[in-house]
């Protein structure tokens, strides 16, 4: 946790969001036909240091937006900090096209899975190597990372990290299956060391009017890029299906922290899961039963934020006016407990063709494939 100034004096109601903002490696290297694409690591710190439009127009996104907490998804991390630094200081504090500058004091990063080694050839070509033989599907550690933004001081003692549970200790964990000779995926070591969240899954508490709000941040695997094994639909259904036991009453007593503490969410605490979760009950690739039982579970509360922008991005599609993504999906989401808040307002921002501010969608170049879902909330006792 990072202090950069005082926290906001402010008090509810409060706007939360998240924006997959594609400040990712792979986003920035020159790339030519025929040739394997190279990563350094270092690809987003010279990005920010270049006054990239891209990210200039990201930035003018959440100040228009102006969300009192924020998390970002595809923001590669490192471990001094500075790329965030960076974006904080000469982007969003920044007016970027008139727009009035944002500065959050607080934020929260730390190691993810992306990008780290296995012990085990996972992909049995007898080499270990990036990005295949990896916890989570990166070039370098920390790439995809994420990062939570706040105007509110965070409670550092309290942040609870997820990054090193192991897949196998879920129970009735979706194991990955080979359909043609009926055995398991992974090697028995591979399957008794995989970790489960392919970047990390953090329970931030963040405090509001001497309140504690519980950020729970995730960015599960992609369900595609796999096989008939479904590797990848299976983990990210099992990430999505952690954050519902979490928030349970019961049945959660399987779950360990990375400091060794056990258990989940203590009953009748407001919390919000944040990220994109790369699935959508009712579209997409993923096995959707997880991502259901989450937005059906009887503490959460599913504003079901639109736009016109979306709505129009398909016309054709009634379910359209909830896609968070270009590619024609509901992906992202900000979900509050029903404990804790009343919901004032949500949206998702996605201008539309005729207006000026379309500019900053047009294409993933412009700013990224997944756009900013915003809610309004009243912290109430």
């Amino acid at each position: 946790m990072n202090t950069l100034a005082e926290s906001k004096k402010t008090l509810s109601p409060i706007r939360v969001a998240t924006f997959n903002v594609s400040m990712e490696a792979l986003n920035y290297v020159k790339r030519f036909k025929g040739q394997s694409v190279k990563v350094v690591g270092n690809e987003l710190n010279k990005a920010l240091k270049s006054n990239h439009q891209q990210i200039k127009n990201i930035a003018e996104i959440i100040q228009r937006i102006n969300p009192d907490i924020i998390l970002l998804n595809e923001f590669d991390y490192s471990p001094d900090g500075e790329e965030i630094q960076l974006f904080i200081n000469q982007y969003l504090n920044i007016s970027q096209q008139g727009q009035e500058k944002i500065h959050f004091p607080y934020y929260y990063q730390s190691s993810v899975n992306t990008g780290v080694k296995t012990p085990f050839d996972l992909n049995g070509d007898d080499k270990i190597e990036q990005p295949a033989d990896t916890y989570g599907f990166g070039h370098f550690p920390g790439h995809f990372g994420m990062v939570l933004l706040s105007k509110y001081p965070i409670d550092e003692g309290k942040i609870r990290s997820f990054q090193t549970f192991k897949w196998k200790d879920m129970p009735n964990a979706l194991q990955p299956m080979d359909p043609q000779t009926g055995k398991a995926w992974y090697s028995d070591e591979a399957w008794q060391g995989f970790r489960l969240s392919s970047k990390s899954h953090w329970d931030v508490p963040v405090i509001i009017d001497g309140k504690q709000i519980h950020l729970l941040a995730s960015h599960p695997t992609p369900p595609v890029f796999d096989g008939p094994e479904d590797r990848n639909g299976k983990r990210n259904h099992d990430e999505i299906r952690f954050w519902h036991d979490y928030i349970s009453d019961k049945d959660n007593s399987y779950i360990y922290d990375d400091k060794g503490q056990h258990g989940g969410l203590a009953a009748h605490s407001p919390f919000i899961i944040l990220g994109d979760l790369n699935a959508s009950a009712t579209e997409g690739d993923a096995i959707n039963a997880s991502i259901s039982a989450l937005l059906n579970h009887p503490n959460v509360h599913d504003a079901l934020p639109a736009s016109q922008g979306a709505k129009m991005h398909s016309s054709d599609n009634p379910l359209a006016k909830n896609h968070t993504a270009y590619w024609r999906m509901r992906a992202d989401y900000v979900l509050p407990s029903k404990t804790g808040f009343t919901l004032l307002d949500s949206g998702v921002f996605w201008p539309e063709k005729n207006t000026p501010e379309y500019r900053l969608i047009k294409n993933r170049q412009a700013s990224s494939d997944h756009r900013l879902v915003w809610l309004d909330l009243e912290i109430t006792d």
